[in-house]
């Protein structure tokens, strides 16, 4: 079974997990409001914006293809688009080459340092799929990858690469590399089976645990950090303090022998963290 072309769009829109984009896209805001200490220009902010959207959609797009054998014989990922047929290897394929081309033309309407970085990104996204194959350490990669997102805004808009932006980076690599870590207790028994690698098959349920407070407790200690190297006021502090309290909640809800809220945990509060961020830091630096 494929896609009519009528349904094309809605699918391709499950395939990337269009709704997660929240995740990622509110830090790259973040980035470019610290970058000019200030609001940044609509011209930066919308190519940002499409840079951001065809980058997440290329990321997402080919995950699903590299993992497409192992999705299938996976009962809860079974029923994605390309195990189920409801999309072909060479739509798919076809819709990676379009967000290919939407990040290219974006990346080349901003800082030209940028037309030179392109590749790293792209290169994260083709190597975190096969990691899994053959260390746990394939979160912390995830990590690295998304924590790109203000870094990239940062250094689209200024042509330069401060530490602080690098710093704001890592509290964001962290922060994603500690909820995959939860992420993984959802397929631990397949993993297993499949002799993947997840910080859950390495080093149990409890390590994943372990893993994921002290990964999101370095979280916060970069923003403090990246704050103190900045011109912030106080709602950048009070957006701190709010992811500070949004993650102790999301812990609050999980323990290594009650997953039964994990999905609340992973999918509903880490949102919740990254818009509410950005918003405290937007109001902070555009007033």
């Amino acid at each position: 079974m494929t896609a009519t072309p009528a349904r094309l769009p809605a699918r391709f829109a499950r395939l990337v997990k269009i709704e997660h984009t929240v995740f990622a896209l509110p830090f790259a805001y973040v980035g470019a409001f610290l970058a000019v200490g200030g609001t940044p220009t609509a011209h930066d902010l919308l190519w940002i914006t499409l840079a951001m959207v065809g980058a997440r959609s290329l990321a997402m797009a080919l995950n699903r293809l590299i993992d497409r054998g192992i999705d299938a014989r996976n009962p809860r990922t079974a029923g994605r688009e390309i195990p189920s047929g409801q999309l072909s290897i060479a739509q798919v394929v076809l819709f990676c080459a379009a967000s290919l081309a939407l990040f290219l033309a974006a990346v080349w309407q901003l800082d030209p340092l940028v037309h030179r970085l392109w590749p790293i990104p792209v290169a994260g996204f083709v190597v975190y799929p096969y990691l899994k194959r053959v260390t746990w350490l394939c979160h912390l990669w995830l990590g690295a990858v998304d924590g790109l997102a203000p870094v990239g805004a940062w250094v689209a808009i200024t042509g330069k690469l401060p530490w602080q932006a690098w710093v704001l980076g890592a509290a964001v690599a962290l922060w994603v590399a500690g909820f995959d870590f939860f992420y993984a207790l959802f397929d631990l028994d397949v993993d297993r089976r499949e002799g993947l690698h997840s910080i859950a098959t390495e080093f149990g349920v409890r390590g994943a645990f372990t893993g994921a407070r002290l990964a999101h407790l370095a979280t916060v200690a970069c923003l403090v950090a990246a704050g103190l190297g900045l011109s912030v006021g106080a709602l950048y502090w009070i957006g701190v303090a709010a992811v500070a309290g949004l993650l102790a909640y999301e812990h609050s809800l999980v323990r290594p022998d009650d997953l039964r809220r994990l999905d609340t945990a992973f999918f509903t509060m880490n949102g919740v963290i990254s818009v509410v961020f950005a918003v405290f830091v937007i109001l902070d630096q555009a007033t």
